[in-house]
């Protein structure tokens, strides 16, 4: 172009021609509307001294032939964003005026001053800044590139950044598309983190720096997580193993589970085992529920004949009374009413009756003077109401002399009993039930046992067994029985003498006087024929010693009504021997 002879269109700054070339002629460009207003001071102050610009350099068609015009040459600036100074190297005090410059044949602006600070435009001069560098906004976490230290450390008027110096573009070449400008709260995030924003891609002047901080490899940290990923999922493996491996050990595997189990047999018991024993013996033995006026109660029973008749003890009947009802149920469960026949409280031994039920299987009896210690035996029964249980265990001992009642205080409802010991379990409810041996014969009727908190007791105790169980001998319940159903009563052995109790020596003695006033020994009675006399003291019955009065009684109520026995006496420091036929007394 010609030096301060502008005659046509001024061409733009991408399109300069180079020195010594014609600049294509075209109308003139329309002058700046007085709305514009500059961006800063110094650009008002150029804007003053351009010549002014026709309209129609900004009609369509207006521009060179080849050069379209940009879309950012005219693109207004939003109305929330400040105006951008244009950067420009202030000019020296002793600077000529414009008119001045153009009179020596100084370069003019190419083109006039943008009140907007609309990129590429900045303010007035031959070259305008590069377009800032709009990067992205990193995200949360990314490590940040220290800050850009060029060689010129140039300053930007947005926020404070360092940005690199503008590069001019080279001749003939389009610039690089503009980018708008940072907003507000952009530039105050950009300002925030000015380190990424201080890197500069478009810089090749300035050295490379990294997006990262030195440091750590990237994969050095993607091998670290990688194996950490493969501890966790070892370590995982390892408990559902762990797992699985228990579940199979427990449950035998993932398969149904089918235990082994034995075949049905067919076979039958042997005869003298428990089950035998029980098989053949349970279908004889009853359950008695009693119920009177004041109280009730539970006890057992077998059948003695066709005919109905049933023994068991007395005390299991005694809350009966006169007019009490008596029920008896029958292994098969079976129920009947039944009648009281008799009962005996020295023996504790009764017989009650059933009458209209048919099948009936008597127990069969054995002998139990036949018993000896150490034998086998199953006690039936139904403890605390549970009929048909079957206990085993063996004979403990023979010819325990117990006694038990006594609850009424005179005396007319103690037992007597030479009984046989065991240490199968007898328990309340056991009461009246057999006691059998190998062959399923009754050896004995269960009627009492020691508890740890009631001694002894035909009637049991509630604590329930600790392994001294007593029994009736078989033998002294068939005879008190057959007396029963035959007259309703039962005979007691006597000898006619009446016993100090208190006595506290070994032996019974002999009292002074009876009870009521009369002679110790009856006069014409059993004793007095045999030589017996107040005082002495008996310590033997048939060779076997007797330590008191009680013990006395009950050996010689283990005997019938006429035996003979043999008795060893002291009577003044020397030992006799008498022999005495025992007499017959009705029991109550």
């Amino acid at each position: 172009m010609d030096d301060g002879k502008p005659t046509g269109p001024k061409a733009k700054w991408w399109s300069r021609p180079p020195e010594g070339r014609a600049v294509p002629q075209g109308p003139e460009v329309p002058p700046a509307r007085s709305g514009e207003a500059a961006a800063g001071a110094g650009a008002a102050e150029v804007t003053a001294q351009l010549p002014p610009v026709t309209d129609e350099a900004s009609a369509p068609g207006a521009h060179t032939a080849g050069h379209a015009p940009l879309p950012a040459e005219r693109a207004p600036m939003p109305a929330d964003h400040a105006p951008m100074p244009a950067e420009q190297t202030p000019a020296p005090a002793d600077a000529a005026p414009a008119s001045v410059q153009q009179a020596q044949g100084r370069p003019q602006p190419l083109h006039e001053p943008d009140v907007y600070s609309t990129p590429p435009y900045g303010g007035p001069g031959p070259w305008a800044p590069a377009p800032p560098v709009q990067l992205p906004t990193p995200a949360h976490g990314t490590p940040l590139p220290p800050p850009y230290a060029g060689p010129q450390n140039h300053q930007s008027a947005q926020g404070g950044l360092n940005y690199p110096p503008p590069q001019p573009p080279h001749q003939g070449q389009h610039p690089a598309p503009t980018q708008p400008l940072p907003q507000p709260a952009q530039s105050a995030q950009a300002a925030q983190s000015g380190q990424w924003l201080q890197y500069d891609p478009w810089n090749t002047a300035a050295p490379v720096q990294p997006l990262t901080h030195p440091g750590e490899p990237r994969r050095t940290r993607r091998r670290r997580a990688g194996a950490a990923g493969a501890v966790l999922l070892l370590l995982c493996g390892c408990v559902l193993g762990g797992a699985v491996g228990a579940y199979i050990e427990r449950n035998g595997g993932f398969t149904t589970v089918e235990l082994p189990q034995a075949d049905r047999e067919s076979g039958g018991r042997a005869p003298d085992s428990v089950a035998g024993i029980a098989a053949s013996a349970l279908p004889s033995v009853v359950t008695l529920h009693v119920s009177g006026s004041d109280e009730q109660g539970t006890g057992t029973g077998f059948v003695l004949d066709r005919q109905g008749h049933i023994l068991t003890n007395n005390h299991v009947v005694q809350p009966a009374g006169s007019s009490g009802e008596i029920s008896v149920t029958f292994s098969g469960g079976q129920t009947a009413r039944a009648e009281l026949v008799g009962k005996d409280s020295g023996y504790d031994l009764a017989v009650v009756k059933v009458t209209g039920v048919s099948g009936l299987k008597p127990l069969p009896l054995g002998n139990s003077d036949n018993v000896r210690v150490g034998d086998p035996v199953v006690a039936i029964g139904a403890p605390f109401d549970l009929s048909n249980t079957v206990t085993s265990g063996i004979i403990s001992a023979k010819e325990r002399p117990i006694t038990a009642g006594g609850e009424s205080g005179d005396g007319s409802d103690v037992s007597y009993v030479d009984a046989l010991q065991t240490d199968a379990p007898i328990n309340p409810g056991n009461s009246g039930g057999p006691l059998v041996d190998t062959r399923a014969r009754v050896i004995g009727i269960n009627s009492a046992i020691r508890a740890a908190d009631s001694g002894t007791g035909l009637g049991g105790g509630q604590s329930g067994s600790i392994g001294l169980g007593f029994a009736i001998p078989i033998n002294q319940g068939k005879r008190v029985a057959e007396e029963l159903i035959n007259t309703g009563k039962a005979t007691h052995p006597v000898i006619g003498v009446s016993l100090d109790m208190e006595y506290a020596g070994d032996g019974a003695r002999v009292g002074t006087e009876a009870a009521g006033g009369g002679p110790a020994v009856t006069a014409g009675g059993p004793g007095a024929k045999a030589g017996i006399k107040p005082g002495d003291v008996i310590t033997q019955v048939d060779g076997q010693r007797v330590h008191s009065g009680e013990e006395l009684i009950v050996k010689i109520r283990a005997h019938r009504p006429g035996d003979r026995l043999e008795l060893t006496l002291l009577r003044g420091g020397r030992e006799r021997t008498l022999t005495v036929a025992l007499g017959s007394a009705d029991g109550s």
